[in-house]
């Protein structure tokens, strides 16, 4: 991972002090393609508020001096809500064992430099330390290909969670709403990425 850059791992109350910087980051990063999301502070203050009450939650935030740059979330599934857990039921698997990444966010200058691996080190690691958990997972929106919004120079993230050992499952899909750029308050499709967390990725970083 770039030098530069420093990883600070919070835990419950303890990201408090961070929910306005990790809202702000989160609204710019999911603002572009492919989620186009127009972004609501008190959405999001409500939204972090659930990592903030949870003592098993991650939240990992990367720094380049005081600026948080990118930030990374974690916590159990069984803690999340049923629209997150009902796939995992339906599928047969066990929310307990599932530790669900809520997602990872970083500014475009940072990419492409370990800073994204990292964070993904950073929760699985915690989900270890936690113990009991089988899987991580994490879910990501579905977009067509052909959708004339998307920018020709799009470089997709696919190939970095195959990388990591996630894979796509179709069929655990579920539908999030969120204003989107444009249109106004839509739902989505998103389907999960699984992992089975006993899996350590010792060339990712």
């Amino acid at each position: 991972m770039d030098d530069a850059i420093t990883l600070e791992c919070l835990s419950g109350a303890a990201l408090l002090p961070h929910l306005d910087a990790v809202a702000a980051l989160r609204i710019a990063v999911f603002r572009d393609w492919p989620y186009l999301y127009d972004g609501d502070a008190a959405y999001e203050r409500e939204y972090l508020d659930a990592y903030a009450q949870s003592t098993n939650s991650i939240v990992v935030l990367a720094r380049d001096g005081d600026d948080v740059v990118g930030a990374s979330t974690g916590i159990p599934l069984a803690q999340d809500s049923t629209e997150f857990q009902a796939p995992f039921l339906t599928r047969g698997i066990d929310v307990a064992k599932v530790f669900y990444c809520g997602e990872s966010v970083l500014l475009p200058a940072y990419r492409r430099r370990g800073i994204g691996h990292a964070l993904f080190d950073a929760r699985e690691a915690h989900a270890r330390a936690l113990g009991g958990f089988a899987w991580t997972a994490f879910a990501a929106v579905d977009r067509d290909e052909r959708d004339p919004r998307r920018p020709v120079d799009h470089r997709g993230n696919e190939a970095f969670w195959s990388k990591r050992g996630y894979v796509r499952q179709p069929g655990m899909t579920m539908r999030l709403h969120w204003n989107e750029t444009g249109i106004g308050d839509i739902d989505h499709p998103l389907t999960f990425w699984l992992r089975p967390l006993d899996v350590v990725d010792e060339d990712a970083s």
